[in-house]
């Protein structure tokens, strides 16, 4: 996989962000609020920021890059592309489905997060691989990032609340939308912290907190491949039982915005919590072992 050599002040473009941007700053907030105060210290001084926003800020990034001549290489990244059957069979192999000479989101994950780990790397290719790390742990996340059939639900008209949209950005935005109840279009940080914080406390000792453990059983830093691939597995599930619970014929031309949605809502608000909470716990993982690394051999 091509080396980043982007600039990391990229100026941010318009076009369809995964998650919408809001979806992927509240799984930032939400790792933010996760992330042990040795991460935060380490990720504030690489990201030059040492507000509370240093993840959010950078979480969109790597969305807005990916239209620059620079940053072009990178499209890719954002997705893997099962190639399987939905309803009748849902599964991603990363042999199949990870593309061999462009790569996809599940060895991107793993480039960049070896490339945080290297130490020898100046200080701005650190943060440039942080800034993947960030956006394409939320990017996994998204069953559709997970899916071939019509590119990932791209090709795929349907209604929502009686506007026209294709079935990625309805899971990409409408449906996070809405369950928010709107979102500033200039400025998405204080409703993504709001609901962040939400979510926090759901996850700490709400609906979620039975459910950590089992959210961080795969996570395993020598092994990123299969760590990316069984949280890319279990989103690819949902696209059998809620995103084409009836194939992708059945829901063509449909609108979302009732029935379908109050299943898919409660989809995307777990798949955002174990997005941050994945990620909070990622970033701890990178800076122990930098930490480790740089110990004096007499401790």
């Amino acid at each position: 996989m091509r080396l980043s050599s982007i600039a990391v002040g990229a100026t941010a473009l318009p076009g369809a962000l995964a998650w919408g941007g809001f979806g992927h700053i509240s799984v930032a907030y939400i790792a933010s609020n996760f992330a042990s105060p040795s991460t935060t210290t380490y990720l504030q001084t690489l990201l030059r920021n040492d507000t509370g926003d240093y993840l959010a800020g950078v979480a969109t990034w790597a969305d807005s890059i990916r239209y620059t001549k620079w940053g072009r290489f990178t499209s890719d990244f954002h997705f893997i592309d099962a190639k399987d059957d939905p309803p009748r069979y849902c599964g991603v192999d990363f042999d199949r489905d990870c593309k061999k000479d462009r790569g996809c989101v599940v060895s991107a994950l793993h480039n960049y997060t070896t490339r945080m780990l290297d130490a020898d790397l100046p200080a701005y290719e650190r943060a440039i691989a942080a800034k993947f790390v960030v956006h394409f742990i939320g990017d996994i996340h998204q069953p559709l990032h997970t899916e071939n059939v019509e590119r990932g639900g791209n090709g795929i008209p349907v209604l929502f609340d009686g506007k026209h949209f294709n079935l990625h950005h309805v899971w990409d935005t409408s449906i996070v939308e809405k369950l928010v109840g709107g979102v500033g279009r200039r400025s998405p940080y204080e409703a993504a912290k709001r609901w962040a914080d939400e979510l926090t406390k759901e996850i700490n000792d709400g609906k979620y907190a039975s459910d950590t453990i089992d959210w961080l059983r795969s996570a395993n830093l020598s092994d990123p491949i299969s760590t990316a691939m069984a949280w890319a597995t279990e989103g690819n599930a949902y696209v059998c039982t809620t995103v084409l619970p009836e194939g992708p014929h059945a829901i063509r031309g449909q609108e979302l915005g009732s029935k379908y949605y109050e299943a898919a809502a409660p989809v995307i608000e777990v798949q955002v919590a174990r997005a941050g909470y994945r990620l909070a716990a990622w970033l701890d993982l990178i800076v122990t072992r930098l930490e480790t690394r740089t110990l004096p051999d007499d401790l």
